[in-house]
């Protein structure tokens, strides 16, 4: 070892590397930097799809879910919808992410969320729907009455839920919004 802490072939790589001329470090640089992006390009990125018109949300079903109590004893219901994702193209689907956004009837600030993978690497063909997808917001209503009682209360104020599709890299699309039913839920 010398001085430096490295050894004569690790000195002799660096002044090789130190010693090229700066053009010519640059260009292998650039052109190491360039297949790289091309190898990323290449691999992660597909056919971006036309969300609106290559999917349709199918078979819904929406109500208050009983989440049981919350740390307080009282009851808990948050608002909860199933449905299913029908790809209407040709070619097979992947890689799907859904956002759900719940808002309170009137108001434009999220009242909450829930965000689920739809579809992986195994695809969704032609013509098919996805497994029965559930959502359900974290942010309910709680109360000490009974379920059916907290559902006829005239502070209650219905949800809806946005719901946003992201396909593969691309930006979150808006897909359909869905009115929450004012009904009980037990699965």
């Amino acid at each position: 070892m010398r001085a430096s802490g490295r050894s004569p072939h690790e000195n002799m790589i660096y002044n090789l590397l130190m010693t090229a001329e700066p053009r010519r470090r640059a260009r292998v640089c650039g052109a190491w930097l360039g297949a790289c992006v091309a190898l990323v390009l290449s691999t992660g990125c597909g056919q971006s799809i036309d969300v609106p018109t290559a999917l349709q949300v199918t078979q819904v079903s929406s109500g208050w879910f009983d989440a049981g109590l919350d740390p307080l004893g009282r009851n808990k219901l948050v608002p909860t919808v199933s449905f299913r994702l029908e790809n209407l193209t040709s070619d097979k689907v992947q890689y799907l992410q859904l956002n759900a956004v719940f808002k309170r009837m009137n108001e434009t600030e999220e009242w909450g969320n829930a965000f689920v993978r739809a579809v992986g690497t195994e695809g969704l063909d032609p013509g098919r729907t996805t497994e029965i997808l559930r959502l359900e917001s974290g942010r309910g209503y709680t109360g000490e009455q009974s379920r059916a009682e907290m559902l006829s209360h005239g502070d209650f104020v219905d949800v809806t839920m946005d719901l946003f599709v992201k396909h593969r890299g691309d930006q979150w699309v808006f897909l359909d919004t869905v009115a929450v039913e004012r009904q009980l839920l037990t699965r």
